[in-house]
């Protein structure tokens, strides 16, 4: 599904604004002469092709535009920077399932569950563009539209992210007064996931603005920060098989939005089985997520430090000089370790009793 997701992005990108290929469809689409272009591998189109002719050249708006207005196919690699035939003639299975009602839609649909490729046709009389990929269909909607939808998308995820940020400040706060409930920990790893979602549904977007869509990114990028690596670490933190933490969080983004909705169903992808009132349990976090909020201290020293005392109570309790006996701390890195979890203890327990 996540392979599936990021091609269908890859196929957004080469038909977003600022790209040849979306230049020569809006010339097109102007012009309202309709076309049928098929971008993908040339050997299995060209096995379901006849006629038309060979050109090789370099896809520019204005050859697209004037190759739109013979009735065949256009043929342009899997790039969209080669225009390889034009006039094409393509004779798809005919008993290939298709829904549409159009010759020309009806052709594509079939040629791209036949090919692999992606087809895009563009109505003469609707003005509509739809994009064919792997059995789905999408249709090309206006920058104004598409906008409007990106910028509600972020705003619900400034709302989703300021959340998050409340919730990982109250576990954060928990952990150091080693009060942590099971519960606590299942929310958070479920407003995380949430806004890793929300994003994900941004990228869609911004990918489809192409150029449009540059201010965009940018803010998404600022608001995500390191929320996927956090969200990780909180499993690393809690679940009882920690060796299958990166597991847990695949099959996290593959629960449906139900499941999510659901603490237990959380609880139990974390190793923890039981009736409802398990949520209720105390846990102890292994210090993960907050050693790795100390500046400049590597992953990898992290890794040892949590291997070496086996909790964040450990760790806490622990002195200078049984820190710097963990290979790759040293006396000075040990000092930065305590006054950073000092500083953590401080801000957390003040945002949670502001």
């Amino acid at each position: 599904m996540k392979k599936k997701a990021s091609k269908f992005i890859n196929v957004l990108e080469k038909v977003a604004p600022g790209t040849a290929l979306r230049s020569g469809i809006e010339q097109i689409l102007r012009a309202r002469t309709g076309a049928l272009i098929v971008m993908g591998d040339a050997k299995k189109v060209m096995s379901i092709a006849n006629g038309g002719f060979d050109l090789n050249c370099e896809t520019t708006p204005h050859r697209l535009y004037e190759l739109a207005k013979m009735d065949g196919a256009i043929i342009i690699d899997d790039d969209g920077q080669q225009i390889l035939s034009a006039n094409v003639h393509l004779v798809p299975d005919s008993s290939l399932i298709t829904f549409e009602t159009g010759i020309r839609h009806r052709t594509a649909e079939r040629v791209a569950r036949e090919t692999k490729a992606v087809v895009i046709s563009i109505s003469q009389r609707r003005e509509i563009v739809s994009v064919y990929f792997e059995g789905s269909k999408h249709i090309i909607e206006d920058i104004p539209v598409v906008l409007a939808k990106a910028n509600q998308a972020l705003q619900t995820l400034e709302k989703y992210k300021m959340r998050l940020d409340q919730v990982a400040a109250n576990l954060s706060a928990l952990e150091f007064e080693d009060l942590v409930l099971l519960i606590d920990v299942v929310t958070t790893i479920q407003r995380g996931e949430m806004v890793e979602r929300i994003a994900k549904e941004i990228t869609r977007y911004i990918s489809e603005l192409g150029v449009e869509g540059r201010l965009l990114r940018m803010q998404a990028d600022e608001l995500m920060g390191s929320v996927s690596e956090d969200g990780l670490l909180v499993i690393r933190d809690y679940c009882t098989n920690l060796k299958a933490a990166e597991k847990m969080k695949r099959k996290l983004a593959e629960i449906s939005s139900e499941e999510l909705l659901d603490l237990m169903t959380i609880g139990r992808l974390l190793g923890y089985d039981g009736a409802a009132d398990i949520l209720d349990s105390t846990v102890h976090p292994r210090g993960y997520r907050l050693l790795k909020q100390i500046p400049r201290l590597p992953i990898k020293v992290v890794n040892k430090i949590v291997d070496r005392f086996g909790s964040l109570k450990g760790v806490v309790n622990a002195s200078i000089d049984h820190l710097d006996d963990v290979d790759g701390v040293g006396a000075v890195r040990a000092q930065a370790i305590q006054d950073g979890l000092k500083r953590l203890k401080e801000y957390n327990l003040l945002e949670r009793y502001a």
